[in-house]
């Protein structure tokens, strides 16, 4: 699975940093246009969706990189089974949410298509467009958690991406 899935992780990863760059210059055009009395509507909105938009594709590369934070506090201490175990159960309950989350996303999605959804500012951007990166970063963010949850089955080892990128 990895050799097909991590490919789409680094893309939407990519795809994620550059919407996070189109926040920056969406900001930074919108304060030069402010300081020259040119004022757009609607900028903000739109720096909010790229922002968002980064922020969702790029959860699933941040998994595999280990960037995500992870409360270790008590799952450290562990060892050997009973280590694989909180490890195992930890997954099942990352992986269920993100598949809740998406599931609800991708409604929220054809909901929005369907009934024609547009946003409130002057703009008037139909919110399925948006809303769309969410519900797509949010997919796979479950299949990176599946996956991790799926391997570590298999191996009956705890299966942790470090910041290389690596597994331990």
């Amino acid at each position: 699975m990895r050799t097909w899935l991590d490919p789409l992780y680094k893309a939407l990863g990519a795809l994620g940093a550059l919407f996070i760059l189109a926040t920056l210059l969406i900001e930074v055009a919108n304060i030069g246009g402010r300081m020259v009395g040119f004022s757009m509507a609607g900028v903000d909105a739109y720096a909010g969706y790229t922002l968002a938009a980064g922020s969702f594709l790029a959860m699933a590369a941040a998994l595999r990189h280990g960037d995500h934070i992870r409360v270790t506090l008590i799952i450290q201490r562990l060892v050997g089974r009973r280590r694989w175990w909180a490890e195992v159960f930890c997954l099942a309950v990352a992986t269920f949410l993100s598949g809740y989350f998406a599931w609800f996303a991708g409604r929220l999605v054809w909901g929005s298509y369907v009934f024609n959804d547009v946003s409130q500012n002057v703009d008037a951007t139909p919110l399925w467009i948006p809303q769309l990166s969410m519900a797509i970063g949010l997919a796979a963010l479950f299949l990176a958690f599946l996956e991790e949850l799926v391997q570590t089955l298999r191996t009956r080892q705890v299966v942790t991406p470090t910041k290389s990128g690596h597994l331990e």
